[in-house]
């Protein structure tokens, strides 16, 4: 049995425990995919609520396997992994969510394709997405000119009604959420950071906000927002914005936006994420790649394949002849 969110666990044909997170919305993912599930229909499915779920995975011994999403908190997972005697000896938890994707802009990349991507990539979803772009390092060299395109694109995104064709910018999904965003703004702000759009709210509408000189250890810098906000950096050796990356205790996607394949190859080479995209925003994802993170990003990986072979049991047959 697994417990998850993913609609993997069908087609892997385990039973399945519904992990609503906090949401509503996010229910019926799940039940969705049961009933395009065909033959796996939705007899295997339970909901599972609050302590119950969080404790599940690893006090039920008919759980092989869990996979969770945005109620991991601070990047932790809230489950103590205790064996079972007659069981197995370790669980397979699988958490690929926490995040804070930054792409790094070398001088030789296109400026204007670069801030077109950024754009989308840290305001798509209201910035409500685990590979929106958070953080931009950006060499020193185009820095101003980045920045003033980017802020002045930013600036101008249409905000509103999300069943609008032409609104960008949604609310956020609780006003919880958006004044947690605005109260991360704010204390950036105290601390020295520079606010260069945005940073204002109205109810669960929270204004796409670019940032820049903001401490490392600010909340908008260090952890995921997971709202309409990115924070713009410098840096002047291709090194230490890589040792940058590093510096974080996420590691999902990165993007690194250069033409030169030596600068590729050493991001490559150096980067402590579980993806690179080169000339494109970590936002980039397909369904079939093996997609997921390493240090708090989480463990396991999704991708068809990937998420399949994780819920599924090798078992081996040796038949002797006497």
């Amino acid at each position: 049995m697994v417990v998850t969110r993913h609609p993997e666990a069908l087609a892997a044909l385990e039973p399945l425990l519904q992990d609503p997170l906090a949401f509503p919305p996010v229910d019926a993912v799940p039940r969705s995919a049961a009933a395009i599930a065909g033959p796996a229909g939705g007899d295997g499915i339970r909901g599972v609520e609050g302590e119950l779920r969080r404790d599940l995975a690893v006090r039920e011994p008919g759980v092989a396997a869990r996979t969770a999403g945005a109620d991991v908190q601070d990047g932790r997972l809230p489950l103590v992994l205790e064996p079972h005697r007659h069981h197995r000896d370790v669980q397979v938890v699988r958490v690929p969510l926490q995040a804070e994707p930054l792409p790094r802009l070398q001088r030789d990349a296109d400026l204007d394709d670069a801030v077109r991507r950024a754009v989308f990539g840290g305001y798509y979803q209201s910035g409500q997405s685990c590979i929106s772009v958070q953080r931009l390092i950006v060499q020193e060299s185009v820095y101003d000119e980045f920045k003033d395109k980017y802020v002045r694109a930013v600036s101008e995104l249409p905000a509103g009604d999300p069943k609008q064709e032409e609104t960008f910018i949604g609310p956020i999904i609780s006003e919880a959420g958006a004044r947690r965003i605005e109260d991360w703004v704010s204390a950036a702000v105290a601390a020295g950071g520079k606010l260069l759009c945005g940073g204002g709210r109205a109810g669960r509408m929270m204004e796409a906000t670019v940032l820049e000189q903001v401490p490392p250890d600010a909340d908008v810098w260090a952890e995921e927002v997971f709202g309409p906000v990115t924070v713009l950096a410098r840096f002047r050796d291709f090194a230490e914005a890589l040792a940058e990356v590093n510096r974080s205790r996420y590691g999902l996607q990165a993007g690194v936006f250069t033409r030169d394949i030596y600068r590729i190859q050493q991001a490559w080479d150096t980067l402590e994420v579980g993806g690179v995209m080169v000339n494109e925003v970590p936002s980039w994802r397909v369904d079939h790649m093996p997609y997921g993170g390493v240090k708090d990003s989480g463990l396991g990986r999704e991708g068809l394949r990937w998420a399949v072979e994780s819920m599924t049991e090798v078992r081996l047959l040796v038949i002797r002849t006497p």
